[in-house]
């Protein structure tokens, strides 16, 4: 077995240079022929060519599947990387159109702030919302405007919308506004076109109830809610939202201030109320004569006659 396998060993080694001698020569010469420059020789190559070449298409199409899915592959990796691009820009589009619509709302506030119709005798301090204070149990913002810029406490202020709420507490240079969501918020309002008298409540929700309504039948979805002006605490007119029907079957008012952005605040300068330090000032008695000292002046009247 040892010397069959030296003999198959021996044998496979000549045989092998062998081919790779021959192969070579068959390039070479196929190398020399293609590159000879004879018209013999050229027209050796197209009979070459038109013989071997239509015969071998069948050894062609893997080439060409191979050669068309490297395209395919190349145009798909493309198509991905545009695919990514376009998703980049959408997502800065995306960016540009949102700030875009804070400063379109922006601008809206601020003209509508410089175009609301209010009291003409009422002026207002303009301030910059600092910080949202929002928590379970107590909603308030805090202004840049305080008692250097005339601040009073219960003045009300509004956002270019509508009403916001009510200054409670003044410091230098700063305010706390509660809002009219705030739990410890009552705001006395009008519905129109009714014209019923109703207090809105603050239930820490961003749609307060209306309660101590007379006549809840008269009340629609959608009705105006204005401020009543009842106290002397805020003026009469502002606009306060629309009434709505909660899930709870209670009538709540979608409040028109946007408290999503609240960035600037109108404090409203509201008149002063006459303060009343003495009681006998507050109604004065009526002169009524007595009867028996009537009858006394008259007839001492009559005894000096």
């Amino acid at each position: 077995m040892a010397r069959n396998r030296n003999a198959d060993a021996d044998f496979k080694g000549p045989l092998r240079r062998i081919l790779i001698a021959g192969l070579v020569f068959v390039l070479a010469t196929i190398f020399l022929i293609w590159r000879i420059d004879s018209p013999r020789v050229e027209r050796f190559r197209a009979a070459v060519i038109d013989r071997v070449v239509p015969n071998m298409d069948w050894a062609l199409v893997p080439v060409t599947k191979f050669v068309g899915m490297v395209e395919g592959f190349q145009a798909y990796a493309s198509l991905y990387e545009q695919n990514q691009e376009l998703r980049r820009e959408l997502q800065q589009m995306k960016a540009w159109k949102e700030a875009a619509v804070q400063l379109e709302q922006q601008n809206a506030k601020l003209l509508a702030q410089n175009q609301v119709r209010l009291d003409p005798k009422l002026t207002s301090v303009s301030g910059v919302v600092l910080a949202d204070s929002g928590s379970p149990f107590r909603q308030s913002v805090l202004l840049n405007v305080g008692s250097r810029d005339g601040i009073v406490d219960g003045w009300a202020t509004m956002d270019g919308l509508g009403l916001v709420g009510r200054i409670s507490g003044v410091g230098q240079t700063t305010a706390r506004v509660i809002l009219l969501t705030d739990a410890s918020s009552r705001i006395p309002v009008t519905i129109q076109p009714s014209g019923q008298k109703a207090m809105l409540v603050g239930d820490n929700s961003p749609n307060p109830p209306v309660e101590f309504l007379e006549t809840p039948e008269q009340v629609r979805p959608g009705d105006r809610v204005i401020s009543s002006g009842d106290g002397g605490v805020f003026p009469a007119g502002l606009l306060v939202g629309q009434v709505e029907l909660g899930t709870d079957e209670r009538l709540r008012v979608r409040l028109a201030a946007d408290y999503e952005r609240l960035n600037f605040l109108r404090v409203l300068r509201s008149h002063p109320a006459a303060q009343i330090r003495e009681a006998g000032g507050l109604i004065p008695p009526p002169f009524l004569p007595h009867p028996e000292t009537d009858g006394l002046t008259e007839q001492g009247e009559a005894g000096d006659g």
